[in-house]
Protein backbone atom coordinates (compact mmCIF):
# COMPACT_ATOMS: atom_id res chain seq x y z
CA UNK A 1 0.00 0.00 0.00
CA UNK A 2 1.35 3.44 -0.84
CA UNK A 3 2.77 5.43 2.03
CA UNK A 4 0.63 8.45 2.76
CA UNK A 5 1.02 11.34 5.09
CA UNK A 6 -2.27 12.53 6.43
CA UNK A 7 -4.09 15.72 6.96
CA UNK A 8 -3.35 17.72 3.84
CA UNK A 9 -3.56 14.84 1.39
CA UNK A 10 -5.96 15.61 -1.48
CA UNK A 11 -9.11 13.49 -1.64
CA UNK A 12 -8.24 12.07 -5.06
CA UNK A 13 -4.98 10.65 -3.72
CA UNK A 14 -6.70 9.27 -0.65
CA UNK A 15 -9.40 7.54 -2.64
CA UNK A 16 -6.78 6.19 -5.02
CA UNK A 17 -5.03 4.60 -2.05
CA UNK A 18 -8.20 2.76 -1.07
CA UNK A 19 -8.86 1.53 -4.59
CA UNK A 20 -5.28 0.41 -5.14
CA UNK A 21 -5.21 -1.43 -1.83
CA UNK A 22 -7.81 -3.85 -3.16
CA UNK A 23 -7.08 -4.22 -6.82
CA UNK A 24 -3.30 -4.19 -7.11
CA UNK A 25 -1.75 -7.65 -7.01
CA UNK A 26 0.32 -8.33 -3.91
CA UNK A 27 -1.44 -5.58 -1.95
CA UNK A 28 -2.06 -5.82 1.75
CA UNK A 29 -5.77 -6.38 1.26
CA UNK A 30 -5.17 -9.04 -1.37
CA UNK A 31 -3.07 -10.93 1.17
CA UNK A 32 -5.75 -10.47 3.82
CA UNK A 33 -8.37 -11.98 1.52
CA UNK A 34 -6.13 -14.86 0.50
CA UNK A 35 -5.51 -15.87 4.12
CA UNK A 36 -8.91 -15.05 5.60
CA UNK A 37 -10.53 -17.47 8.00
CA UNK A 38 -12.99 -18.90 5.47
CA UNK A 39 -12.93 -22.62 6.20
CA UNK A 40 -13.09 -24.70 3.03
CA UNK A 41 -15.35 -27.71 3.26
CA UNK A 42 -14.61 -31.10 1.77
CA UNK A 43 -16.38 -31.66 -1.52
CA UNK A 44 -18.68 -34.32 -0.08
CA UNK A 45 -19.70 -31.95 2.72
CA UNK A 46 -21.28 -29.46 0.31
CA UNK A 47 -25.00 -30.18 -0.19
CA UNK A 48 -25.98 -30.81 -3.82
CA UNK A 49 -27.45 -27.80 -5.58
CA UNK A 50 -31.03 -27.69 -6.77
CA UNK A 51 -31.78 -26.80 -10.38
CA UNK A 52 -32.90 -23.36 -9.16
CA UNK A 53 -29.68 -22.79 -7.21
CA UNK A 54 -27.54 -23.80 -10.18
CA UNK A 55 -29.43 -21.45 -12.50
CA UNK A 56 -29.18 -18.51 -10.12
CA UNK A 57 -25.50 -19.18 -9.45
CA UNK A 58 -24.81 -19.19 -13.21
CA UNK A 59 -26.65 -15.90 -13.59
CA UNK A 60 -24.67 -14.34 -10.75
CA UNK A 61 -21.38 -15.59 -12.20
CA UNK A 62 -22.26 -14.05 -15.56
CA UNK A 63 -22.87 -10.74 -13.81
CA UNK A 64 -19.50 -10.98 -12.07
CA UNK A 65 -17.73 -11.51 -15.39
CA UNK A 66 -19.02 -8.31 -17.02
CA UNK A 67 -16.40 -5.54 -16.94
CA UNK A 68 -17.53 -1.95 -16.81
CA UNK A 69 -17.34 -0.44 -20.29
CA UNK A 70 -17.89 3.31 -20.47
CA UNK A 71 -18.53 3.09 -24.21
CA UNK A 72 -21.62 0.89 -23.80
CA UNK A 73 -24.89 2.81 -23.74
CA UNK A 74 -26.43 0.56 -21.05
CA UNK A 75 -23.47 1.21 -18.77
CA UNK A 76 -23.73 4.94 -19.39
CA UNK A 77 -27.45 4.74 -18.61
CA UNK A 78 -26.67 2.92 -15.37
CA UNK A 79 -24.35 5.73 -14.28
CA UNK A 80 -27.07 8.25 -15.06
CA UNK A 81 -29.55 6.20 -13.03
CA UNK A 82 -27.19 6.11 -10.06
CA UNK A 83 -26.83 9.88 -10.21
CA UNK A 84 -30.61 10.34 -10.33
CA UNK A 85 -31.11 8.04 -7.35
CA UNK A 86 -28.28 9.54 -5.32
CA UNK A 87 -28.73 13.22 -6.15
CA UNK A 88 -32.34 13.63 -7.35
CA UNK A 89 -32.31 17.35 -6.60
CA UNK A 90 -29.41 18.14 -8.95
CA UNK A 91 -29.29 17.71 -12.73
CA UNK A 92 -26.48 15.56 -14.08
CA UNK A 93 -24.07 17.87 -15.89
CA UNK A 94 -22.54 15.00 -17.88
CA UNK A 95 -20.85 11.63 -17.54
CA UNK A 96 -17.62 13.53 -16.97
CA UNK A 97 -17.95 16.21 -14.32
CA UNK A 98 -16.16 17.32 -11.19
CA UNK A 99 -19.46 16.81 -9.36
CA UNK A 100 -18.93 13.04 -9.43
CA UNK A 101 -16.24 13.52 -6.79
CA UNK A 102 -18.97 14.54 -4.33
CA UNK A 103 -20.28 10.95 -4.54
CA UNK A 104 -16.87 9.53 -3.74
CA UNK A 105 -15.46 8.85 -7.19
CA UNK A 106 -11.77 9.57 -7.65
CA UNK A 107 -12.08 12.03 -10.49
CA UNK A 108 -14.42 13.58 -12.99
CA UNK A 109 -14.90 10.30 -14.89
CA UNK A 110 -16.37 7.47 -12.76
CA UNK A 111 -15.69 4.91 -15.49
CA UNK A 112 -11.99 4.91 -14.56
CA UNK A 113 -12.67 3.61 -11.04
CA UNK A 114 -14.18 0.18 -11.63
CA UNK A 115 -11.09 -1.94 -12.35
CA UNK A 116 -11.59 -5.34 -10.67
CA UNK A 117 -15.05 -4.39 -9.40
CA UNK A 118 -16.76 -4.75 -12.77
CA UNK A 119 -20.23 -3.67 -13.79
CA UNK A 120 -21.82 -5.56 -10.92
CA UNK A 121 -20.39 -3.03 -8.47
CA UNK A 122 -22.39 -0.31 -10.20
CA UNK A 123 -25.47 -2.54 -10.18
CA UNK A 124 -24.94 -3.07 -6.44
CA UNK A 125 -24.87 0.68 -5.78
CA UNK A 126 -28.04 1.17 -7.83
CA UNK A 127 -29.79 -1.68 -6.01
CA UNK A 128 -28.82 -0.19 -2.64
CA UNK A 129 -30.15 3.24 -3.64
CA UNK A 130 -33.44 1.77 -4.91
CA UNK A 131 -34.13 -0.82 -2.23
CA UNK A 132 -32.87 0.97 0.87
CA UNK A 133 -32.91 4.68 -0.03
CA UNK A 134 -32.71 6.02 3.53
CA UNK A 135 -29.64 4.00 4.62
CA UNK A 136 -28.07 4.70 1.23
CA UNK A 137 -28.45 8.44 1.66
CA UNK A 138 -27.17 8.33 5.25
CA UNK A 139 -24.02 6.54 4.15
CA UNK A 140 -23.57 8.70 1.08
CA UNK A 141 -23.74 11.87 3.16
CA UNK A 142 -21.99 10.36 6.22
CA UNK A 143 -24.84 11.35 8.53
CA UNK A 144 -24.33 8.80 11.31
CA UNK A 145 -21.93 9.16 14.21
CA UNK A 146 -18.82 11.24 14.69
CA UNK A 147 -16.92 11.18 11.41
CA UNK A 148 -13.20 11.26 10.72
CA UNK A 149 -11.51 14.29 9.23
CA UNK A 150 -10.58 12.14 6.22
CA UNK A 151 -13.53 9.93 5.33
CA UNK A 152 -13.63 6.96 2.98
CA UNK A 153 -14.98 7.89 -0.48
CA UNK A 154 -18.46 6.39 -0.74
CA UNK A 155 -18.44 5.12 -4.34
CA UNK A 156 -14.91 3.69 -4.28
CA UNK A 157 -15.67 1.93 -0.99
CA UNK A 158 -18.77 0.44 -2.61
CA UNK A 159 -16.71 -1.03 -5.45
CA UNK A 160 -14.33 -2.58 -2.93
CA UNK A 161 -17.23 -4.16 -1.03
CA UNK A 162 -18.50 -5.85 -4.20
CA UNK A 163 -15.01 -7.24 -4.79
CA UNK A 164 -14.69 -8.40 -1.19
CA UNK A 165 -18.03 -10.21 -1.24
CA UNK A 166 -17.27 -12.11 -4.44
CA UNK A 167 -14.01 -13.35 -2.90
CA UNK A 168 -15.50 -14.12 0.50
CA UNK A 169 -18.33 -16.17 -1.00
CA UNK A 170 -15.93 -18.12 -3.24
CA UNK A 171 -18.07 -17.31 -6.28
CA UNK A 172 -15.39 -17.66 -8.92
CA UNK A 173 -14.59 -21.28 -8.14
CA UNK A 174 -16.69 -24.20 -9.38
CA UNK A 175 -19.12 -24.60 -6.51
CA UNK A 176 -18.43 -22.46 -3.41
CA UNK A 177 -16.94 -24.59 -0.65
CA UNK A 178 -16.33 -22.06 2.11
CA UNK A 179 -18.73 -21.98 5.03
CA UNK A 180 -19.87 -18.51 3.97
CA UNK A 181 -20.22 -19.56 0.33
CA UNK A 182 -22.32 -22.63 1.12
CA UNK A 183 -24.60 -20.61 3.39
CA UNK A 184 -24.95 -18.02 0.64
CA UNK A 185 -26.12 -20.74 -1.77
CA UNK A 186 -28.95 -21.48 0.66
CA UNK A 187 -29.87 -17.80 0.60
CA UNK A 188 -29.72 -17.78 -3.18
CA UNK A 189 -32.34 -20.51 -3.22
CA UNK A 190 -34.67 -18.21 -1.29
CA UNK A 191 -33.81 -14.96 -3.09
CA UNK A 192 -32.23 -14.51 -6.53
CA UNK A 193 -31.01 -11.06 -5.44
CA UNK A 194 -29.31 -12.38 -2.30
CA UNK A 195 -25.90 -11.06 -3.40
CA UNK A 196 -27.26 -7.53 -3.79
CA UNK A 197 -29.05 -7.64 -0.44
CA UNK A 198 -25.90 -8.95 1.22
CA UNK A 199 -23.95 -6.12 -0.38
CA UNK A 200 -26.22 -3.55 1.27
CA UNK A 201 -25.75 -5.22 4.64
CA UNK A 202 -21.98 -5.37 4.17
CA UNK A 203 -21.83 -1.67 3.30
CA UNK A 204 -23.80 -0.76 6.41
CA UNK A 205 -21.61 -3.08 8.51
CA UNK A 206 -18.48 -1.49 7.11
CA UNK A 207 -19.66 1.97 8.10
CA UNK A 208 -20.59 0.73 11.59
CA UNK A 209 -17.09 -0.76 11.94
CA UNK A 210 -15.61 2.52 10.69
CA UNK A 211 -17.41 4.46 13.40
CA UNK A 212 -16.71 1.91 16.14
CA UNK A 213 -12.99 1.98 15.38
CA UNK A 214 -13.00 5.77 14.96
CA UNK A 215 -11.16 5.01 11.77
CA UNK A 216 -9.59 7.33 9.27
CA UNK A 217 -8.38 6.85 5.73
CA UNK A 218 -5.30 4.78 6.34
CA UNK A 219 -7.31 2.25 8.36
CA UNK A 220 -9.68 1.35 5.56
CA UNK A 221 -8.01 -2.04 5.01
CA UNK A 222 -8.45 -2.93 8.68
CA UNK A 223 -12.09 -1.86 8.64
CA UNK A 224 -12.87 -3.91 5.53
CA UNK A 225 -11.10 -6.93 7.01
CA UNK A 226 -13.14 -6.59 10.23
CA UNK A 227 -16.32 -6.27 8.18
CA UNK A 228 -15.55 -9.48 6.34
CA UNK A 229 -14.81 -11.32 9.58
CA UNK A 230 -18.05 -10.15 11.16
CA UNK A 231 -20.07 -11.10 8.09
CA UNK A 232 -18.46 -14.55 7.93
CA UNK A 233 -19.38 -15.11 11.57
CA UNK A 234 -22.99 -14.14 10.98
CA UNK A 235 -23.22 -16.37 7.92
CA UNK A 236 -21.98 -19.28 10.06
CA UNK A 237 -24.79 -18.89 12.62
CA UNK A 238 -27.42 -21.59 12.86
CA UNK A 239 -30.94 -21.05 11.50
CA UNK A 240 -29.80 -18.57 8.84
CA UNK A 241 -31.58 -19.30 5.59
CA UNK A 242 -32.11 -15.86 4.08
CA UNK A 243 -30.50 -12.45 4.24
CA UNK A 244 -33.14 -11.05 6.59
CA UNK A 245 -32.13 -13.64 9.22
CA UNK A 246 -28.69 -12.06 9.65
CA UNK A 247 -28.41 -9.92 12.81
CA UNK A 248 -26.79 -7.12 10.80
CA UNK A 249 -29.87 -6.87 8.58
CA UNK A 250 -31.35 -4.72 11.34
CA UNK A 251 -28.81 -2.02 10.47
CA UNK A 252 -30.80 -1.36 7.29
CA UNK A 253 -34.00 -0.68 9.21
CA UNK A 254 -32.93 2.56 10.88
Amino acid sequence: MPSLSSANLPESALSDAISNSVFESGSLLGRVFSHASSIRLKRNAVPPLSVLQEARLRTLRRRLEVPFDGSRSEHQDALRELWTLAVPYKDLPGLKSELWKDMGWQGSDPSTDFRGGGFISLENLIFFARKYPDPFQRLLHKQDGKRAEWEYPFAVAGINISFMLAQMLDLKSGIPRTVAGVRFLEMLKEDEMAFDHLYCIAFQMMDAQWLAKRASYMQFNDVLKATRTQLERELALEDISNVADLPAYNLLRY
